[in-house]
């Protein structure tokens, strides 16, 4: 069964009423060459289990499981269960949860379907879900070695900028906290079904944490970074002092101590900067 064939996916969709959602951000990939590459590129091999986010009618997903031991799959819609029974009827290597990935027990997944297996996410991701999952998945110390994601391009841009640059954000100061990311290809809006405005972009994000801060100093980390960047026009010692009630003086005086102007802005600084200031505020 060619699951990149629009008139088969066509004919499988109209057999089952399915109808695309856009409060779902369904976009299902038809180019037969994106799947291959993003498994390829995801860890999807003997010795792993796949947590898929998303499964659309089973391109990915399919991939996944012809590479790797194993694949678990987390699906919200579940207009799609009867669609993928029928479209991944030939493996006894999946496991479908008809869930919301951001309520599921990925920990209790993980545990259940992959024990003595290295684990790897792989996702094609809705693009109004982008960052609440890829911060997620990295927050929540599940037991993964890499993540691959296709995303919009903008994002992809914006997750693997160079943490200091104006094309950084939060959300990259969160990446780049929690592992190395790096983009690997990208996609034209004509891979897929229905086609979307923009174009995509797979990226992957190695976990390996390298800053050794207590919880304590991670949360006021974060909370800082969130501030800063959500009033990134501002100076980081007005955004600090006016969304986490820090005293100017304070953050002039840790500004000063480092050798760095009062005027910066936070997209400014560095990640290494960014956890001096953090370590000095505290």
């Amino acid at each position: 069964m060619n699951l990149t064939n629009i008139g088969t996916v066509r004919e499988i969709l109209s057999r089952h009423g399915f109808n695309f959602s856009k409060g779902l951000g369904q976009n299902f990939i038809i180019n037969p060459d994106i799947c291959p590459k993003i498994a390829e590129n995801g860890n999807a091999r003997q010795g792993y289990g796949i947590l898929e986010i998303g499964t659309g009618i089973g391109v990915l997903t399919k991939e996944l499981a012809l590479r790797a031991d194993k694949v678990s799959a987390v699906e919200i819609d579940s207009r799609l269960m009867p669609v993928l029974a029928e479209t991944l009827s030939d493996f006894d290597n999946i496991k479908i949860y008809n869930e919301d990935v951001m309520k599921a027990d990925l920990h209790k997944i993980i545990s259940d379907d992959f024990s003595g297996l290295k684990t790897a996410v792989c996702a094609n991701l809705p693009y109004y879900i982008t960052s609440p999952v890829i911060m997620m998945l990295l927050e929540s110390n599940l037991p993964i070695e890499s993540i691959t994601v296709m995303v919009q391009k903008e994002a992809a841009q914006r997750l693997c900028a160079e943490v200091g640059t104006r094309e950084s954000g939060a959300i990259t100061v969160g990446v780049n906290y929690y592992g190395t990311v790096r983009q690997l290809f990208g996609v034209s809006r004509g891979s897929f079904m229905p086609s979307p405005n923009v174009d995509s972009a797979v990226i992957r994000i190695n976990i390996d944490k390298k800053y050794d801060l207590n919880k304590e100093q991670e949360e006021f980390f974060f909370k800082m970074v969130k501030s800063g960047f959500s009033q990134r026009r501002k100076t980081l010692a007005n955004a600090l002092s006016s969304l986490m009630g820090l005293n100017k003086s304070d953050v002039y005086s840790t500004l000063k101590s480092l050798a760095i102007a009062e005027s910066v802005r936070i997209e400014a600084l560095t990640m290494e900067k960014l956890i001096q200031i953090m370590l000095k505020l505290i």
